[in-house]
């Protein structure tokens, strides 16, 4: 049984111009014509509509396509394992491409105004709006995260360079006080933890001593965490929330 241009049209969602235009450069001629000279189209008809619509998806002009069809070498086949190769390369770059947008739309959420040049210098790898979701889920209705968010949202290149330069200061002062035996205790243990809170205070939001002692606690609780202070120095994570500790401690009323 064979179909009208309309009934074509219709069915692969293309216009009746565009069949008439394959028709006239000898792309898709319809196998069949009614005796006043209509169009009908076969089932091979549709089968190579399907093939030329699939390579118009891929890129690939017409003068190129009608030469791929009509390879004499090139059985159907042939024609759709290299169709599904090119589609699935395509699927790739595509999923690859609206990664690469989600990414931005986070970022942007986040109030991150950095260029993709100036992300890659400050962050390297690490991506803030991969933790996004989680961190909304913890803190999304507190004060402290409406302030942190206010706040970055108006940070420049070099206020990212210099927090993160600060963050690693502290980060490597607290490593030296641990290899070097100081007590968690100690006065430098727990005046190291004190820059800490104070950099949170001054790049973030408030922390106060019952938020900062709760980090600490987080630090040893959350894997993701200590693995990132004890690729530094294994133990480094508790050594952290003791210090945490203690300096909460030490101003506790």
């Amino acid at each position: 049984m064979s179909l009208s241009v309309g009934q074509v049209s219709r069915l692969a969602g293309v216009t009746v111009r565009t069949l008439h235009h394959y028709d006239e450069i000898g792309l898709l001629c319809p196998g069949e014509r009614t005796a006043a000279g209509y169009r009908r189209y076969t089932d091979d008809d549709l089968v190579r509509l399907q093939q030329v619509l699939l390579y118009r998806e891929l890129g690939f002009p017409l003068e190129e396509i009608a030469v791929i069809l009509d390879d004499p070498q090139v059985d159907e086949v042939t024609q759709l394992r290299r169709q599904h190769e090119l589609l699935s390369r395509k699927s790739e770059r595509l999923r690859e491409v609206i990664a690469a947008v989600e990414r931005a739309i986070e970022a942007r959420s986040l109030g991150i105004a950095l260029t993709p040049r100036e992300r890659l210098e400050v962050f390297g790898r690490f991506r803030p709006e991969d933790h996004e979701a989680e961190v909304e889920r913890r803190w999304g209705g507190t004060d402290a995260y409406a302030e942190s968010r206010r706040r970055v949202a108006s940070y420049t290149k070099g206020d990212w360079v210099e927090l993160k330069a600060e963050a690693e200061a502290i980060g490597a002062e607290l490593a030296a006080a641990f290899t070097g035996g100081l007590p968690a205790g100690g006065v430098r243990a727990m005046d190291l933890a004190e820059r800490h809170r104070l950099h949170i205070c001054r790049w973030f939001y408030t922390c106060t001593y019952d938020i900062h002692r709760c980090l600490g606690e987080l630090y040893v609780s959350d894997p993701r965490f200590t693995a990132a202070y004890d690729e530094v120095t294994p133990g480094l994570a508790g050594y952290v929330r003791e210090a945490i500790a203690a300096n909460a401690d030490r101003h506790s009323p």
